[in-house]
């Protein structure tokens, strides 16, 4: 199963993520203009969330790489954790391109709600206890966890992170249509507003962006289902499958490292924030990042105090 190579990256893409949480996170909680405007909630939310499941990540393949056993409430905390923590990565994905769409279809009532600022942190709770769902409900089932309770077991592996396909596809396909209804109603009123001008141009590359991440996070499950297809029906060796699915594994998480953090940066208040506190930071992220952040970027000078 090729763990080591699984616990490098998930370790390596941790690190990297842990960097950008310190940096944005705590400007955004530090700007009050910032923690109460729901766009830079969402985006702290989601770079939580991302952290969360990849640093639990490195702890779940690390275990499996010392050929560990740990006991059954401690696996099936990490597999909760593990399942939940993805869960909301793909809700707060939702709730970003909801919240995209109220604000452009009704601004007037889109306002009126945000007038109360501790809303979009409430709203991140909500999407915590929703990703709870999935794994409470296989472990009402005695889905996880291996064996029976107090016995020494060998579930603590990758298998337990397979159950419940069926719960998943469907989560996976509400979430995924509520982000492309988004997407089209906010195309289809930003065509009615007017011509193409540049602020339409940037939207389009904010959706485009936006899809990108959904994209990361969801075409894994549908590779590994078609990898193992192929396997069951000899199209593929085992070997080739074990090596395939190990390399779709160390590129997608490195991508879903990447992305929340491109997303995040293109923000200009952000970035101008991060500008004043971080210049050094902003300097490089600008060269690393190219043509994703230059276009937001702000280009005015770090004001004195």
């Amino acid at each position: 199963d090729y763990t080591c190579v699984r616990f490098g990256v998930s370790t390596v893409s941790f690190s990297v993520l842990l960097f950008f949480n310190l940096i944005i996170n705590w400007t955004i909680v530090r700007e009050k203009r910032l923690r109460s405007h729901a766009r830079f909630v969402l985006v702290f939310h989601l770079l939580v969330s991302a952290l969360v499941h990849l640093g639990m990540s490195s702890v779940f393949y690390y275990q499996n790489y010392l050929d560990a056993r740990p006991g059954r409430s401690a696996c099936l905390a990490m597999i909760t954790v593990l399942i939940s923590s993805a869960s909301n990565i793909l809700l707060t994905l939702t709730a970003m391109a909801l919240d995209r769409f109220v604000a452009v279809c009704h601004p007037m009532r889109y306002t009126s709600v945000c007038t109360a600022a501790y809303w979009p942190w409430l709203l991140g709770v909500l999407t915590w206890l929703v990703a709870l769902v999935i794994p409470l409900s296989l472990l009402g089932r005695g889905q996880l966890g291996g064996g029976a309770k107090g016995e020494d077991h060998d579930g603590c592996a990758r298998d337990q992170l397979k159950k419940g396909d069926l719960e998943k596809v469907l989560f996976i396909g509400i979430c995924t249509l509520l982000i492309l209804y988004s997407y089209v109603r906010i195309l289809v009123e930003g065509r009615r507003l007017g011509v193409l001008n540049r602020r339409n141009r940037a939207g389009c590359r904010t959706i485009a962006l936006h899809g990108t991440q959904l994209a990361v996070y969801i075409l894994p499950n549908f590779v590994s289902y078609m990898l193992t297809v192929m396997t069951k029906r000899n199209i593929i060796k085992p070997e080739t499958k074990e090596l395939s699915a190990v390399v779709i594994f160390a590129f997608f998480s490195m991508a879903q490292c990447v992305a929340p953090v491109v997303y995040g940066l293109r923000k200009e208040e952000l970035m101008e924030q991060l500008n004043r506190r971080f210049p050094c930071c902003s300097r490089h992220l600008k060269a690393a990042l190219g043509w994703t952040v230059r276009a937001n970027w702000p280009h005015s000078q770090p004001r004195g105090r």
